[in-house]
This record gives structure tokens, C-alpha cells and sequence, in this order.
């Protein structure tokens, strides 16, 4: 049985199991699953500001996407 781990500090950290499977991986693998993440993420960002925002066009919600992903900065 996997126990979560919180630490002070942080949300969550990644299991002693998942980091050995994850050293394990090539540089293309983690990639791979680093941009699929990062894909996921902004699938669901974008459908909670469609959600939040029913008013707003695609454009709309992309730019609160990316000015919220980019911290503000664009």
C-alpha cells in the first residue's frame, strides 16, 4: 500500500516509487509526460473560465489562460 506524503511547505510530493520510475525514464519520456501535464492543466483551466465566464468568447478565455499560465506576465 502507497501512503501520501505531505511535507511542511509543499502540496504534495512525488512517491519514492514514482521518482524511481520517473529516473528511469529518457529525457524524451519525461518530456513527453511534462507536456501532457502541462496540456491537462490547461484543458481544465480553460474550462473552468469558460465555466466562470459564460459570456466570454474562445479569444477571451485563451487570453485569461495565458495571462494566468504566464502569471501575468504577457
Amino acid at each position: 500500500m502507497i501512503k501520501m506524503r505531505l511535507d511542511n511547505g509543499q502540496i504534495e510530493v512525488v512517491e519514492d516509487v514514482m521518482a524511481e520510475i520517473y529516473r528511469k525514464k529518457t529525457p524524451l519520456e519525461r518530456l513527453k509526460i511534462a507536456f501532457g501535464l502541462w496540456r491537462s492543466a490547461r484543458i481544465q483551466l480553460f474550462n473552468c473560465i469558460k465555466s466562470l465566464h459564460p459570456d466570454w468568447n474562445e479569444r477571451q478565455i485563451q487570453q485569461e489562460v495565458v495571462r494566468r499560465i504566464s502569471h501575468g506576465s504577457i
